[in-house]
């Protein structure tokens, strides 16, 4: 294959432990929507963790409107992500950790020189800006490497649409095989791999061994090509993309 020139990262529980505390504040808004249509389902953070886990807010309220069978006017929707996402946006400054063993690789990387290194997340840009800022990894980042498929798209979508994965190729002048990505889920694994872009997957933001073994083979079953458990192991899953 290409020599592989730039690793593209997702950002919620790949670079830094966002998923849950955003779903906090996204159940908030959530519930609200259900309220307002009169159903009395109710979802705390870890449910819809579960069931929207990779989706964007977009994406997830799609979702929400085809399970129930609701309907949100454009109007409402867009006041709904605006609200979602200064509600998130508020939680990850005061509470966002970076993933266990991640900045260390991140540092050996840049000190290195030998990849491009670029964010390519389903989130809005203000949020992925928001966490990466946090945990001190923005400086790993040129700002116009950054990429939202809920804001840097002419038409916003989420993952597993390869979209975002495919605009950042052109934005970045790059073959998808040039570049390598690294993901936690099933969503942002198919985007990458739909794009063409081999995937190393990430399972230790899943909080019990049962649950990454799990994901592990769900992982490469969507298409990854090697599974880390932890952040150290990076440099090995990388030399072996490369090796294929």
């Amino acid at each position: 294959m290409p020599k592989i020139t730039h690793i593209l990262f997702d950002c919620d529980n790949t670079l830094v432990l966002s998923e849950e505390l955003a779903f906090e504040a996204c159940a908030e808004v959530a519930n609200s929507i259900l309220a307002k249509n009169n159903l009395p389902d109710r979802y705390t953070g870890p449910q819809l963790l579960n069931d929207f886990v990779g989706m964007n807010f977009r994406g997830m309220m799609v979702a929400l409107q085809k399970k129930f069978g609701i309907t949100i006017t454009d109007e409402e929707f867009e006041d709904l992500v605006k609200q979602e996402e200064n509600q998130v946006i508020a939680t990850l400054e005061k509470k966002a950790q970076p993933c266990v063993n991640c900045t260390p690789e991140l540092e050996k990387l840049a000190a290195e020189g030998k990849y491009g290194l670029a964010v390519v997340s389903s989130s809005a840009l203000r949020r992925v800006v928001a966490s990466i800022n946090k945990v001190d990894q923005a400086k790993f980042f040129p700002k116009d490497h950054v990429f939202s498929a809920a804001t840097s798209l002419p038409k916003p979508t989420s993952k597993p649409d390869p979209a975002v994965y495919l605009h950042a190729c052109k934005v970045l002048g790059k073959e998808t095989s040039e570049c390598v990505a690294v993901e936690d889920s099933k969503s942002g694994t198919l985007s990458a791999v739909r794009a063409g872009i081999p995937v190393i997957g990430y399972v230790g933001s899943y909080e019990t061994k049962e649950k990454q073994d799990e994901m592990v083979g769900l992982l490469k079953e969507t298409g990854a090509a090697v599974v880390m458990y932890d952040w150290t192991e990076f440099p090995d899953m990388l030399k072996a993309i490369e090796a294929l």
